[in-house]
């Protein structure tokens, strides 16, 4: 159950996001219960509303930042969304680097809130890697331009701080605290490393599952140099927060995989999600086995699926990238169990 203030400001709307059974997908006579936490429901219409909320409000309670000051950070693409709402409803520049797989949707969306773009064209020729290369973007940035500030989403506590003061206190609320497996993707990793400290902090026994994608090197087991098509899951360098193992399991989904979780969610449940989450629903059906019976799941519906209509949901797309799930992108995911 929401509690959202009336009247409230964009920034005092942000979490409290409903938390619904999945009776369709995943049903079984196993007691296993599955719910979904809705972060796409969020106004920026992702999870990363909380930590571009909390980066931005401890920044402006510290005075390095006010009306009128340019934010500039490195993004994928829904970062860059929500910090582009925020900094708009607070009178702030923002400024977003971006690479070549940021989808024009996203540009668009983000835009559309008055977000400057620019695009980093090639990736680091040392690592390879086009993140390495919109960091060192957003550092020339900065030196050019007097009191611009990074929020710095990839080592900036704020972040997973976020997770583990609202969006685990929220799941584990609503569930009576019986939570017994907690189930979402990593980029910068602060979803899940803040869903894993509140877990220790409170003494929970509930498991982290850590969903990455096949060609991202974040977790153990993980193969750089393969391609990854969407953006916002998994990365070609570890983050700060992905340095300490903080999951129980770690899960490695292709591309493929995360298409058919997003095709079967919203046609069983009427959600309409990312890659992000299809991921998670391709995760949790590859650990299936594995859980007991009675056990209570949550996964975390990362963003809305309106912003991949012409990739995820679009049979053309699909057809030209996966030759019908014959390509690289159609192999089976890969898991790894281990202690946190």
């Amino acid at each position: 159950m929401t509690n959202r203030p009336c009247g409230a400001s964009l920034l005092g709307i942000i979490g409290n996001t409903p938390l619904v059974r999945l009776r369709r997908l995943f049903a079984n006579d196993r007691g296993i219960q599955v719910y979904a936490k809705l972060e796409l429901m969020n106004p920026g219409g992702s999870a990363k509303d909380r930590p571009a909320k909390r980066m931005i409000e401890q920044a402006l309670a510290s005075g390095m930042i006010g009306p009128g000051s340019v934010v500039v950070e490195s993004s994928s693409g829904n970062m860059a969304i929500s910090l582009a709402s925020i900094c708009s409803s607070l009178g702030m520049r923002f400024i977003c680097v971006i690479d070549p797989r940021t989808t024009s949707q996203n540009v668009k969306i983000m835009q559309a809130y008055g977000a400057e773009i620019v695009l980093v064209e090639e990736p680091d020729p040392l690592s390879g890697e086009f993140l390495q290369a919109r960091l060192s973007k957003v550092q020339e940035l900065l030196a050019e331009i007097p009191g611009s500030y990074w929020p710095n989403q990839y080592g900036n506590a704020n972040n997973y701080m976020a997770h583990a003061e609202t969006t685990m206190r929220e799941i584990v609320e609503a569930l009576g605290g019986r939570v017994d497996y907690v189930v979402g993707g990593v980029s910068t990793c602060g979803t899940m490393y803040g869903c894993a400290q509140y877990v220790k902090e409170h003494g929970l026994t509930t498991k982290i599952v850590a969903v990455d994608a096949v060609g991202s090197v974040i977790m153990e087991g993980g193969l750089k140099g393969r391609r990854r098509l969407f953006p916002g899951l998994g990365a070609g360098l570890v983050p700060p927060f992905g340095q300490t193992r903080f999951m129980d399991y770690a899960v490695h989904v292709p591309d493929y995989d995360m298409v058919l979780g997003c095709r079967e969610l919203v046609r069983l449940e009427s959600i309409l999600a990312g890659p992000s989450t299809g991921a998670v629903v391709a995760a949790l059906g590859k650990l299936w086995e594995q859980i007991p019976d009675g056990s209570s799941c949550v996964l975390l519906a990362h963003d809305r699926g309106e912003r991949y209509l012409d990739t995820v949901y679009s049979e053309v797309w699909v057809e030209e990238m996966f030759v019908g799930g014959g390509s690289e992108g159609g192999e089976g995911s890969e898991g790894s169990e281990g202690s946190e």
